[in-house]
């Protein structure tokens, strides 16, 4: 079998936006365009400086989380408590339910260090839950003072499924009320089959003062 060389330049191996390069196992052809994934803005919710949740809710303004995507994640950017000290929790309601009591089961660790220079790596066992309906927490103790806020992300996993439960993986930064830089790692699922699709996000006290969360599905 011969061995063809091509020079580096030759050939232009950049996909066009939203695609990926593939090689494929043709004799007459080096390479193919095929399609790659996006994140597709949905909607952007904004505190007006007193909410008492920020909720995602199915049929209003044409946000629901469908079969359309099969991964959504929210953004939330410099989320602002009114309360020092307090968490920022979410929870979901199933298609057909009238409240946000899904059941979970979740696990939870945490790193931070405080501008006196201590730190620390441990598992929550205390933030964490095991078959809870709780709102469960993704932003730890943020303080209310005014440069003091949290940001991160929630990513749920096929929640239109009602085959398999709904996974979900959730990272935050929150500059915690006593001085330190805290990041929480949250992951669990959904305990049940039918399909997800409202998201309520709130603090664990107190209303919401600042902030934005925004929703988009992958393609």
């Amino acid at each position: 079998m011969a061995l063809s060389k091509l020079k580096y330049n030759s050939f232009n191996v950049t996909p066009a936006a939203g695609k990926a390069v593939g090689f494929d196992s043709g004799a007459d052809d080096l390479s193919a365009s095929i399609s790659g994934g996006a994140m597709v803005f949905i909607k952007k919710l904004t505190s007006d400086g007193s909410d008492d949740d920020l909720s995602f809710v199915d049929g209003t303004s044409s946000v629901v989380l469908d079969s359309t995507y099969k991964e959504y994640i929210f953004f939330f950017n410099n989320i602002h408590p009114q309360t020092d000290q307090t968490n920022l929790v979410f929870q979901a309601n199933a298609a057909g339910g009238s409240s946000y009591d899904e059941t979970m089961t979740t696990s939870t660790f945490q790193a931070q260090h405080s501008e006196g220079g201590s730190s620390e790596l441990s598992y929550e066992s205390g933030m964490d839950q095991g078959q809870g309906t709780a709102f469960q927490r993704i932003a730890h103790e943020i303080g209310n003072g005014n440069d003091e806020c949290s940001s991160g992300y929630l990513h749920l996993f096929n929640p239109s499924s009602t085959t398999f439960v709904t996974h979900f993986i959730a990272e935050s930064h929150s500059y915690r009320y006593n001085d330190y830089s805290h990041r929480l790692f949250t992951a669990g699922y959904f305990n049940t089959t039918s399909a997800i699709d409202e998201i309520q996000f709130k603090m664990s006290s107190g209303e919401i003062q600042g902030g934005t969360i925004s929703l988009y599905g992958i393609s």
